[in-house]
């Protein structure tokens, strides 16, 4: 008997797949950090939304396009609220009292981006919700608590964001492999019927882009957490983000499909270092816990492919 309908994953390409030789530069939603967090612990070269979390595929593209321009933030694009300077195009966490530093974090993660984004051959993009706010006619990345009544709200159309990603795909994101998911986390503040049909709108946009360009590639992290799991018991107690569970069990699919075969083969090894390099002794100046860490360079230099640099110095601080 058969009690789900598991989703049966087309293995990428071999020149769309990811391997320890590739770099990525991640945006969008949090999924797509939730992914790139794992990839980075296991040693790949990845840099997950340098200008913070961003929902909606406008945003996205606009952040995108700000590294490709490689252009400073200007001190009149920043607003205060409550003593603090920030930027509709940035996350709150780039927010500062002084203008100056909300500026030096704003172009310091604008510059990080555009090396990013120079040095990327593989670009993973996560929409999280087609409804947008526009302030001023202009779509906005975060509305920093503002009150409503300055912001129109209005839902992306699939026209909108095929056309936008259309003009990346010949510019921006020229020659880049890009990789497209729709979130699974659920928009419950559009409404559960508001969430289900930004959903729609965005798997649509999604369906037509990859058909359209052979960059793309789809990844079926939502319809894995709708589908193939469909049981709360796969969501985290806000029933709103997926469960540990959950998300262990989209990263094997994820695996599966996309890693390259060294990619695959290294994983295993690399997961045991990561590991490791969590682990805290109870006496770090023991000779037991002084073996270990030698023991774990020693794995880290079997694998060159994988930057593990952080990890290496961790385990070497105990051995002067």
């Amino acid at each position: 008997m058969k009690f789900r309908t598991e989703i049966e994953i087309e293995p990428f390409p071999p020149e769309a797949r990811i391997g320890y030789g590739n770099r990525m530069l991640a945006v969008g939603s949090c999924f797509a950090e939730e992914m790139t967090a794992r990839l980075r612990r296991l040693g790949f070269a990845c840099t997950v939304n340098p200008s913070g979390v961003l929902f909606n595929p406008a945003s996205v593209a606009a952040a995108l396009r700000s590294y490709d321009a490689d252009e400073p933030v200007g001190r009149e694009e920043l607003h205060e609220q409550d003593g603090l300077r920030f930027h509709f195009g940035f996350h709150s966490s780039f927010a500062a009292a002084d203008a100056d530093e909300a500026l030096a974090r704003m172009n310091a993660a604008r510059r990080a981006g555009a090396e990013a984004l120079r040095k990327a051959d593989r670009v993973l993009v996560t929409f999280g919700t087609a409804w947008v706010y526009e302030r001023e006619g202009r779509i906005v990345a975060n509305c920093h608590r503002r009150p409503a009544s300055e912001f129109v709200r209005r839902r992306l159309s699939v026209g909108e964001i095929v056309a936008d990603y259309d003009e990346l795909l010949h510019t921006t994101l020229a020659g880049k492999q890009v990789l497209l998911t729709v979130s699974p986390v659920r928009h419950t503040a559009d409404g559960l019927t508001g969430n289900c049909a930004s959903k729609a709108v965005l798997r649509l946009a999604a369906e037509e882009l990859a058909g359209r360009h052979d960059r793309i590639r789809y990844f079926p992290a939502y319809e894995i957490l709708t589908d193939d799991l469909r049981d709360y018991r796969f969501y985290a107690d806000d029933l709103v983000h997926p469960s540990a569970q959950a998300a262990e069990y989209v990263w094997e699919k994820f695996s599966e499909a996309v890693l390259d075969r060294r990619a695959q083969q290294i994983v295993p090894a690399a997961a045991r270092i990561a590991a490791a390099a969590a682990h805290r002794p109870q006496n770090p100046r023991s000779e037991a816990f002084r073996a270990f860490c030698l023991r774990q360079i020693a794995a880290i230099a079997a694998l060159p492919e994988a930057d593990f640099s952080e990890e290496r110095a961790y385990f070497e601080q105990y051995l002067q």
